[in-house]
Order: C-alpha cells, then structure tokens, then sequence
C-alpha cells in the first residue's frame, strides 16, 4: 500500500513557520509575526453579532442549497454593482468553501487531466499543487521585474509557440506573494488573448479592496464573462477562518460546478453563509475601510525601513498586504544556504516571523521573502526594529 503519486504535492511551507511560531509562543518567547496572510481585525462586528445571535438563537443549521443561500448569493451580486457597476445573476455566484474549495471545484469543472494551465512564477502556491494533484501539467512562466511579476500576451505567445496551447490561465491581481496588480487594460488584453485562444481564464481578485498604490482593481467580468472569477469573505472582511469564498461562473460551467460541490461538500458551511450576509452592511463596509487603511499606513511604514534592512530589489506593492524582497545579499553576508535557512534563524534569534521565497518561486525563491503587513501596528514597527538590529 501507498499514496497516489498525485498527493505528491509539496506542503504549504508557510503553515510549518506557523507551527513553528506556536511552538515559540508555548514557551513564552516572543513572537513578532509577520508571515501569515491573515487580517489582524477579524470579522466586522455585524458579521460576529449575526453568528451569535443565530448561535444562542436556537437557528436551524442544516444543509444550504450545494451552492450556497439563495439571500448570500444575491447579497454578492449586489457588492459587484457596488463596486463595479455589473449586472450579475445571483445563478452565476457559486458560495464555497474559502476561496480554496472554488479553486478545486473551478479546475474539475473546466480542465481535464493532462490540460496545459498557466500560471505566473512567482505565485501562490495552492495553484500549481491543486493542479498538480488533479492530473493537470502546471506551466509556469517565469514574470519578472519587467513585466511586474504578473503574465503577458507576449509571455503568453512566446509559451504557446514553443510548446503548445494552453487549457487555462491562472491571474492573480493583485497577487499572493507580490502585491502586484494589472490594471483594467492589462486585463482586457489578457481577457482577449484567452479568448482568441481557446483558453480558459481564472481570476483571483481575493484581494480586490485591499489597494494601496497607484493602480486601480478591475473585475474580470468588466470585460466579458467567459472567465472564472473566485473570491472571498478571508482577506478585504477579514473571516479567514469562517472558510467561504465564491465563484462567479461562466454559463458552460454552472451546471458542472453545481454537481461538484454537492458531492464534495454538500453546501458551504452554514452558519459562515448567514453570518456571512451581514459583511454587507454600510457598517461592516466602513470597518473593512479602516482596516485597508491600516494596511495602507503599514506599507508606507515598511516601505520607509527598507533602507535599514539593506534588501535588494523589491515588488512594487500595489495591493494586498505583502511585501516581496529579494534577500541575497543577507544571505550571502550571514553564510547561509538559502531564504529558508535565513528565515529560521531569524526566527530563532529574533522572534520574527518571515516567509521565505521557496513557497512561491521553486527556481528563484531561495533567494527572496514575503513580509505581511496585515498585523497590528505595534507588532509590525516592533518585528520591523529588531529584523533591521539583526540585519
């Protein structure tokens, strides 16, 4: 007996530095986190009051409809004419389970094993292994600092010529680890490019509200709606641990879609769903806007301590909550192997919490880190002074 060879997937390194973290926590050391995507903030306070009231309420929490409350569903189509002027159905919204169950059910539906899928590197890892595990061939393209870390027509064709179509396209924007966005004309021409191609588009916009530079968010489906999109309540609301997210689908994949998610999971978790309902309310809108400010006030703060940290070149931070640096020179400088090493000692020495490169880049990422912003104030400038004493 064994395991398939597609579970041979690499773990989520960041989830080890959090097991780590606790474990230095249990002993009563300091810890200055600064790794974890996770909204300090949690929850607005209408969403938290609508879960304990329906809790010590006595409400039925059974079984939803596979793809979620018809009342969130149409709550979600009304946050996209809210904030882009789109006319959405409320069939086409898929309610899951986080963003990471739309991704499963999103690339069953719409590829087949052995399917070509694209995908920036550097870029969130779950892409690839999700991919990887359900029989996909995951082609990365490498996208550097001249195409702001984010895929290109050019890039595109360049990959096509060499070695064939492509099923899919995986966009992030803005992206996990970079923060960087494409603005509503990069994204049209990459909607076009995958229309003329036959290829299937996937847009990420998890982090779409949290902005900070100078580029403006724009939803997929402004340019038509062959595309997915996925979404979540985890990042702009802050319910990382409420696990729900949502899809909207193209018509082709609403049915299949459908089917997946009631033999997989049956229907989102209930008690998320409801409470869920109430992230939409003028207060809950207000609260995630202070908390993007925060964000926003934290990246002019870390953008400021660059120079004592003595890093390399660096991402343009457009949006999300993430810095990511390139660390050679420490490493070089401190005899170690690589951004893994480097990271662990920091840990050890420091009590601050990085996440090296490795998740997001195979090839290059030993040499980069991810710093997250999305903490509170006094644990940023706190793990910000002693990482600058230590480098």
């Amino acid at each position: 007996m064994r395991a398939s060879t597609r579970s041979a997937v690499p773990p989520f390194a960041v989830m080890e530095i959090l097991d780590a973290v606790e474990r230095r926590r249990e002993t009563g050391a300091p810890v200055y986190s600064l790794c974890a995507g996770e909204p300090g903030g949690g929850a607005p306070a209408d969403v938290r009051d609508r879960a304990a009231a329906l809790l010590t309420g006595g409400a039925p929490l059974g079984y939803t409809p596979s793809l979620g409350l018809p009342s969130l569903r149409r709550a979600i189509a009304g946050h996209y004419e809210r904030w882009y002027g789109l006319d959405i159905d409320p069939e086409r919204v898929a309610i899951t389970t986080g963003s990471s169950g739309a991704f499963v059910l999103a690339f069953l539906a719409a590829f087949e094993p052995g399917d070509r899928v694209a995908l920036a590197r550097p870029g969130y890892p779950a892409y690839r292994n999700i991919l990887t595990a359900l029989g996909c061939e995951v082609v990365e393209l490498p996208c550097g600092a001249g195409e702001r870390y984010q895929p290109t027509p050019e890039r595109l064709d360049a990959e096509v010529a060499a070695n064939g179509p492509l099923a899919g396209l995986v966009l992030a924007s803005p992206a996990n680890p970079t923060g960087t966005m494409v603005d509503a004309a990069e994204l049209h021409a990459l909607d076009a490019w995958c229309a003329a191609h036959d290829t299937r588009l996937v847009s990420d916009e998890i982090y779409h509200g949290i902005v900070a530079g100078t580029r403006e968010q724009s939803c997929a489906w402004a340019h038509g709606d062959r595309s997915i999109v996925v979404s979540s309540f985890s990042k702009y609301w802050g319910m990382t641990g409420w696990r729900l997210g949502w899809a909207l689908l193209p018509d082709d994949l609403a049915g299949p879609v459908d089917a997946l998610a009631g033999n997989l999971a049956l229907c989102p978790p209930t008690l998320a769903q409801h409470a869920a309902e109430a992230a939409f309310t003028e207060r809950s809108y207000a609260e995630c806007e202070a908390a993007t400010a925060r964000y926003r006030e934290h990246r002019a703060l870390l953008l400021d301590r660059l120079p004592a940290l003595g890093w390399g070149t660096t991402a343009p931070a457009d949006g999300a909550f993430y810095l990511y640096a390139d660390i050679t020179d420490r490493i070089r400088e401190a005899g170690d192997a690589d951004a893994v090493a480097w990271c662990g000692r920091l840990l050890t020495d420091t009590g601050v919490a990085l996440t090296p490169g490795t998740d997001f880049d195979a090839v290059d990422g030993t040499q980069w880190v991810r710093v997250s912003y999305a903490t509170d104030t006094e644990t940023l400038t706190a793990g910000l002074e002693r990482l600058a004493a230590w480098s």
